[in-house]
Formats: structure tokens, C-alpha cells, sequence
């Protein structure tokens, strides 16, 4: 046995560093938090007594602690070697605590997981930092005070099954908040003049008006102005520019920069950098610093100066904005930056690349530009027109990288300006008036609403994607794309001295991968602002960040932090008691209807929200409509409801294809179509009411296409699909699904796992059947986990003692199904 044990969380971890130490050590993974709060019952927080917490032991972990503690008694040095963060701290003190070690237990911290850095640690032991974990845990009782007390208020004023949070909710009310901003927005039409000017050599010269027309005649003014008029080149000016590069990756920053320039989902980006930082390939990758340390300085000057050039170097250190941020850690940056890029997994790969060129960029020069203005002077009228371009005189750091914007329509490299003069005469080709429309603040992105929520200082970048995966899976939050929708707008163009106007239409609104607040989330939201203001309050939720940074570095006492929060929250769930249900979103009547005399109204249901014609007192049954998506329990206008309840019913048949029914139908996640036994969701683009049979089938035949785009590849002549259901992640094979186990995840399982996970499955279903018979499917004999039975249908038939259950055949099993006691019916209570 080795002399020394080393503790890791994560298995790859544990494989990583096992190759750095000698045969004197040997190093086991405890698979994350071994211990954590009960899930259930209300004795996990002694508020009482300090909120002393009571941990136990995950179901999961006992076997793994059993092992750990077996190892530990036989080893004469045990280190713990967790995450240089809090809740690596936590996980450490969780495993001197479960495994009985001594208050001195040896703690190692490392950045990167290379052979010199464990070799550094392993000479650099320390204990754990209490104050760390105190931080961590004064998080988590928190959090857990506020989802155990405030969610039961959720589920008796508002709708069962809901859950509040201290990030999640902030988060939520965000989209909401933002929603709302975009409903409420009126877009104001402007006329904003652009000319082109035809230049020798056939090119083109575009210069604007600086100013916008706020109506359509001043705008057709100032183009009468210009008929017959000589243009000019006024004035020439160019001017020296640059831009600096910007600092390398902290987790927020890659999270925004991988979902902007990879299209990564943050839960994804996360999972991928954790899997390069644990093959030693980036430095760790939760951090809120951009300092880099002198030894990662002087290895990006080589690189840099080998790949590109000495003058292409220049040293920088950044400095973190936040005053949380921990500047003894180092930003996300490789481990040897003489690797621009690596073998293996594509998205690996590509995120590893994106923090290469992130963090050499960093210690690269400014790309030097010049800018240039032309003043075009227009003989008829004093207003000038301007062209602008610019020139790189020296590219820089832009060599490597150019940061992301969130802005989509932001134009970052502007046109270079062709060859001019001043006092050029020229060609006018056309000049446009063009109505343009103010647009609202764009709806969150992953990436968007990360950046918020750290701007506002609410969380902390490691929560993010957890945060944002929670709020999704809850259905507070959609994340998907929406068509947009046509807008006429008009031009007026003054081409050879004559004006033309015309009208044209564009799409607006079209929306990509974007975060929509459900109904659900919006009620929510509604009812926790106006009565938990402090639970969703911005400021509130930024300050508690703050006081878990002072208990991080021993300048508060967690105790103390809990009983200023509780006394207050706790008051407020009590005071809540008294909130009539009946007010909390509980729908409007709209009016009566015309056809049946009945009262309209629209409500919120366990499914959503929808439209009631009648009362359930009435002798007839009320009629029930789902509002679409873009529908609010709110906003809905009496005329809308009679719409929604004169479409046609679902499920609805559209026609038969191939001698099979093609059917329309809506579920819990939404309207879909159903053909041939199998169900594919319908677009956002289709309305399941007026889909015809021609786009249903292409509907079909485009999700077939997407899910062998999207899939792992062909085993057996049927291809394995991936999903997400309410029993966790799986793949499905013809038909079947197969769940994934605890060590794999959707974003890394590759074809030959998912064969495994297929096979797997079909030796434990092949040992559980003893006899099946062909000419009766419903009779089964079964290796049960108390000994074999008959399955009859529904009905489990003892097998009698001495019988042999591989020798029964179908009469004998349905004889002594007959001769059975029929089960007893359950009484009601």
C-alpha cells in the first residue's frame, strides 16, 4: 500500500496526477461533494442554534467514503487536493470530517494541474482554510433557507411544484423585466440619408448625413435640395488610432466570449473547460482574475516572438476590476503556450484555441490604425455628408485575436476609404432617404445575461451556468429561436436628378438562440417583487455577495451574516400567510360571448395559461384554448380569446401519408406532429392550428435530417439519437432510451459510449427474462430481485417451490395465474 494518499474530486483529475507522483502515492477521487444538507425534512438548519447545519452523507457516496476511509488508515499521509476555491475548500473539510481525519490534515492548492505545479503544492502543504468554508456554507444554508421557506409560500399562493432562489429569481426577473421593456417599447421612424458616389476604377464611395430626419418631408426636402447639385471633396482628414487587446479570460468572460464565437450554451463551456483543465491543458478555469503570473508572461513572449516576431510583444498585467477578486490566482490561460491548438474531442479543441489566442493576445502590441474623415461638400444646401474608413498600419495583438461583441449589428472594422483629394469632384449615383426605426434593447442571450448578472454583482461566475440550466429546466425561461415579423418601410431615392419614392417591407424581430420569460416565470416573478421585494432585489442580492467575501477573508462571522438575513426573511414568509390567493395572477374575465352568452375569460393552469368560455357551475362544460407563446395572462384582449377559442381542436388529423395518419397534436412541451408512432416537436414558424400536409411532412423530414446531423451515428441500421428527459439525459436507439449513467454527460458521450450504455442495457434485460412466449406476449417468466416469477400482464404470479421456472410452459403459467388469489384492491383513506 503507498505511503501517501491524495484526495481529488474528479476522477480525470485523479488519472492526471496520478502520472505525476511517484509509487509512493496514490491518488482516488471522492466524485465531487460527499456530503451536503438532508433533500428532505425540515431539521437540516438549527436556526436556533446558530443555523447549525447537519450533513449527511450523500446515497450515492457511502460506498466511495468506505473506500477513502480504508485508505486512509492504511496510508501514513493522507493530502486533500481539492479546487483552489470555496467549494473546493468545502469538499475538503466534507472529507476531513466524513473520514475522521485530524484538524491538521494536509491541504494542497495548485492553478494547474502540470508536474511542476503538483510537485510545488506537495512541497507547500497547508490546512484547511475555515474561513473559506465558512463562506461556502453561509452560501448554502442560506440559499437553503430561502428555496425551503419561500417555495411552500409559491406553491399555496400561486401553483404547485414552484421554486424560489436567491440568484435563480434575480436572474428571472431580469428576463422579465427586460420582456416587458420590449413590449412596452414604440418604435419612433426616422430618415437617415446615405449617398453613393461612383469613383474611378469602378469603385464606390458611401458617405452619410450626421443627422436623422424625424419626418418623412424634411427628409424629401433635403433630397429636392440636392437635384442638380455638384458634390466636392471638402476636407481630408486621417488621424492615428489604436485599439489594445483585451485581458485574458476570466470564467465570466469565457462564458460570454464561447457562447458569442462558438455558440457554446455556458453549462457547456463550463463542462469543456473542465475537461481541459483536468487533462492539464489550461490553468483553472473558475477564477475572477486577469493576472497572469511572470512565468506565463515570459512563456507568451517566446511564443509571441517566435510565431510572430519581437516587435509584435509587448508585457502587460492587467488589473481585476472586481475587489473580490482573488489576485493570488491567475486568469484561464494553457499551460504550455507553445501549443496553439491540440488533438482530439472538436469542441476541446475549439475552446481551447479561443483561450489561446485570448491569453496570447494579451501580451501582444496594439494594432496602430488610421482613421480617415472625407467632409463632402453639396453645392445646394450648407449640410455636409461624411465618408469614413479606416486603415491598419500594423495589425498587433489583432494577429491573434479580436474580442466578441454582444451588439450583433456593431460593425467592428469599418471599410477602408479609396483614394481621394480634397477638391475631387463627384458622381453622384444615388442618394436614399431611408425610414429606420429605434429598436429596444435586445432580449438576454446566454452570454448577455451573464454579463449582467456580473456587472450587477449578483452571484458569482461559477454559478452562472447552474443558475441558468436551473431557471431553464424549471420552465421560468425559454431558450430557443422565434421568426420575426414583416414592417413596411418607405425610401426615397433621388437618382439623375429625378426623386422616386417606394415602399418595401424587411423582417423584424427575428430572434436566435435567445432567452423568453414563460407565463409561469413571469407570474412568479410578479408576486416576489411585490412581496419578497428583498429576495429579488438587485442591490440586496450584490450586498450578500459582498458579505460572503468578507466571511471569505475573516472580516465577518457567517453566524452573524444568518441572523441579520433571517429575523427579517423569516417575518416577511410569516406576514405572506395573510396574501388572498385569489389576487395572485388569478386571471381576468374579458367579457361575454357574443355567440353564446357565456363569460369569457383567461386564466393560469397547471399547463399554462388559457381561455375559458362558461363557468364550471353551468350545466354545460366550459371550453378551454392555450394562449399562444407571445400571449399573456395580462395583455390578452377580449377579441384575441375569440379567436383562440374559434380555432380548430387538437389533436387535429391533416391527411394520410404513405397510408399513415398524420396528426397534430399538443402536449406539455408544446404542439407536435405524430406519424408513424413517433413524435417531432412542431416549430415556432408552423401554427398548429392552420399547418397543412405538405409543411407537416417537411417538418418531419427536416427533424430527421437534423437529428442525423445532430446524432452519434448509425449502430445496427438505426441511428442514436440524444436527449433530455424528466428522468435525466439518455440516448435513444430505435425506439428505446437508454439512461446515461452518473459519469457521462450529453456534451462528451461519443457513438462507442453510447453502444456500450445500449449493450449494457440488453445483457440486464436479456438475464432478466427466463422464458418468453411468441404466442403470447404477455406471459413472461422473470429473474426478479427475490427469485423468479410469472408476469402476467400487469399481474406478478408467485412460482411455486420445486418448480423449475425454465421447464414452465404457457398453460402452466396461465393454470397457476387462474389458481392465484386475485390482488387486493387499496382502500381509500
Amino acid at each position: 500500500m503507498a505511503k501517501n494518499l491524495v484526495i481529488v474530486e474528479s476522477p480525470a483529475k485523479a488519472k492526471t496526477i496520478e502520472g505525476y507522483l511517484g509509487k509512493d502515492f496514490v491518488v482516488k477521487s471522492s466524485f465531487g461533494h460527499v456530503r451536503d444538507l438532508p433533500i428532505k425534512g425540515d431539521k437540516a438548519i438549527d436556526v436556533d442554534n446558530d443555523f447549525a447545519p447537519t450533513y449527511v452523507v450523500s446515497a450515492d457516496k457511502t460506498k466511495v467514503i468506505s473506500e477513502l476511509k480504508s485508505l486512509a488508515k492504511s496510508s501514513e499521509e493522507v493530502w486533500l487536493a481539492t479546487d483552489d476555491d470555496r467549494e473546493g475548500e468545502a469538499i475538503s473539510w466534507h472529507l476531513k470530517e466524513a473520514l475522521g481525519l485530524k484538524d491538521n490534515a494536509k491541504r494542497i492548492v495548485f492553478r494547474e494541474i502540470t508536474k511542476p505545479a503538483i510537485l510545488q503544492a506537495i512541497t507547500q502543504p497547508r490546512t484547511i482554510d475555515m474561513d473559506l468554508v465558512n463562506a461556502q456554507q453561509a452560501r448554502r444554508i442560506m440559499d437553503r433557507l430561502i428555496g425551503f421557506e419561500l417555495s411552500p409560500v409559491l406553491w399555496s399562493k400561486v401553483q404547485k411544484g414552484l421554486s424560489a432562489g436567491r440568484v435563480q429569481s434575480v436572474a428571472v426577473r431580469l428576463i422579465v423585466e427586460r420582456e416587458r421593456e420590449i413590449e412596452n417599447h414604440e418604435a419612433v421612424a426616422t430618415f437617415k440619408v446615405v449617398a453613393h458616389f461612383d469613383l474611378p476604377g469602378r469603385k464606390v464611395l458611401k458617405a452619410e448625413l450626421s443627422k436623422a430626419f424625424a419626418k418623412e418631408n424634411d427628409a424629401l426636402d433635403f433630397l429636392k435640395k440636392c437635384v442638380g447639385a455638384a458634390f466636392s471633396i471638402k476636407s481630408l482628414e486621417t488621424k492615428p488610432a489604436k485599439k489594445s487587446p483585451a485581458p485574458p479570460f476570466t470564467t465570466s468572460t469565457l462564458q460570454q466570449e464561447a457562447s458569442r464565437k462558438l455558440g457554446f450554451a455556458v453549462a457547456t463551456t463550463m463542462s469543456v473547460a473542465q475537461k481541459l483543465y483536468e487533462s492539464g491543458r489550461i490553468t483553472y478555469m473558475r477564477t475572477d482574475s486577469t493576472m497572469l503570473s511572470q512565468e506565463a508572461r515570459d512563456k507568451a513572449k517566446a511564443e509571441i516572438e517566435s510565431a510572430y516576431g519581437a516587435k509584435f510583444h509587448y508585457s502587460r498585467q492587467f488589473k481585476t476590476k472586481s475587489e473580490s477578486a482573488q489576485e493570488a490566482h491567475e486568469a484561464i490561460r494553457p499551460t504550455d503556450f507553445a501549443n496553439h491548438s491540440i488533438t482530439g474531442d472538436a469542441r476541446e479543441k475549439r475552446l481551447y484555441e479561443l483561450i489561446w489566442k485570448r491569453a496570447i493576445a494579451s501580451q501582444m502590441a496594439d494594432a496602430l490604425i488610421e482613421r480617415t474623415t472625407a467632409l463632402i461638400d453639396i453645392s445646394t444646401t450648407p449640410e455636409l455628408l461624411s465618408a469614413q474608413g479606416e486603415v491598419i498600419a500594423f495589425e498587433g495583438f489583432l494577429k491573434a485575436y479580436l474580442e466578441g461583441k454582444d451588439d450583433e449589428d456593431e460593425d467592428e472594422n469599418k471599410d477602408m476609404l479609396p483614394p481621394l483629394n480634397v477638391g475631387q469632384v463627384l458622381e453622384l449615383d444615388e442618394m436614399k432617404a431611408q425610414e429606420r426605426f429605434t429598436r429596444a434593447a435586445p432580449r438576454y442571450t446566454e452570454a448577455s445575461l451573464v454579463k449582467a448578472l456580473e456587472e450587477k454583482g449578483i452571484g458569482r461566475p461559477s454559478t452562472y451556468a447552474p443558475t441558468i440550466s436551473t431557471i431553464i429546466k424549471r420552465a421560468y425561461v425559454v431558450k430557443e429561436d422565434r421568426p420575426g415579423r414583416e414592417r413596411e418601410f418607405q425610401t426615397w431615392v433621388l437618382s439623375n436628378n429625378e426623386i422616386a419614392g417606394n415602399k418595401a417591407t424587411e423582417t423584424v424581430g427575428t430572434e436566435k438562440a435567445k432567452l423568453f420569460p414563460t407565463h409561469i416565470g413571469t407570474l412568479v416573478t410578479d408576486f416576489l417583487v411585490e412581496n419578497f421585494e428583498n429576495v429579488v432585489d438587485y442591490t440586496f442580492t450584490a450586498e450578500m455577495e459582498d458579505e460572503f467575501d468578507n466571511i471569505a477573508k475573516g472580516k465577518l462571522e457567517w453566524t452573524v451574516l444568518m441572523k441579520n438575513f433571517y429575523k427579517s426573511f423569516h417575518q416577511t414568509i410569516e406576514d405572506s400567510k395573510s396574501i388572498n390567493r385569489s389576487s395572485v395572477g388569478g386571471g381576468r374575465e374579458l367579457g361575454v360571448d357574443p355567440k353564446t352568452g357565456r363569460l369569457v375569460s383567461v386564466r393560469l393552469g397547471k399547463f399554462g395559461p388559457f381561455v375559458q368560455l362558461g363557468e364550471s357551475s353551468e350545466e354545460e362544460k366550459p371550453v378551454f384554448a392555450n394562449l399562444t407563446k407571445t400571449q399573456a395572462v395580462s395583455t390578452l384582449t377580449f377579441e384575441e380569446a375569440l379567436a383562440l377559442l374559434e380555432r380548430p381542436k387538437l389533436p387535429r388529423e391533416v391527411g394520410i401519408h404513405n397510408d399513415m395518419p398524420v396528426i397534430i397534436g399538443a402536449g406539455k412541451l408544446g404542439p407536435y406532429i405524430k406519424y408513424d408512432g413517433k413524435f417531432t416537436s412542431l416549430p415556432d414558424t408552423h401554427d398548429p392550428f392552420t399547418i397543412e400536409m405538405d409543411q407537416a411532412i417537411a417538418v418531419i423530414a427536416q427533424a430527421l435530417k437534423d437529428a442525423e446531423a445532430g446524432g452519434l451515428g448509425y449502430f445496427e441500421d438505426s441511428l442514436i439519437e440524444t436527449g433530455k428527459g424528466r428522468f435525466g439525459p439518455y440516448v435513444k436507439h430505435n425506439g428505446k432510451y437508454y439512461s446515461l449513467a452518473k459519469t457521462d454527460n450529453l456534451a462528451t458521450i461519443d457513438q462507442a459510449r453510447a453502444i456500450e450504455l445500449i449493450e449494457a442495457k440488453r445483457k440486464v434485460e436479456a438475464n432478466k427474462f427466463i422464458k418468453e412466449f411468441a404466442e403470447n406476449e404477455t406471459v413472461k417468466v422473470v429473474n426478479g430481485m427475490y427469485g423468479p416469477y410469472i408476469q402476467i400482464g400487469k399481474r406478478n404470479v408467485k412460482i411455486p417451490k420445486g418448480t423449475e421456472p425454465a421447464d414452465l410452459t404457457l398453460e402452466e403459467c396461465l393454470a397457476l395465474g387462474d389458481a392465484a388469489p386475485a390482488p387486493k384492491k387499496a382502500r381509500k383513506k
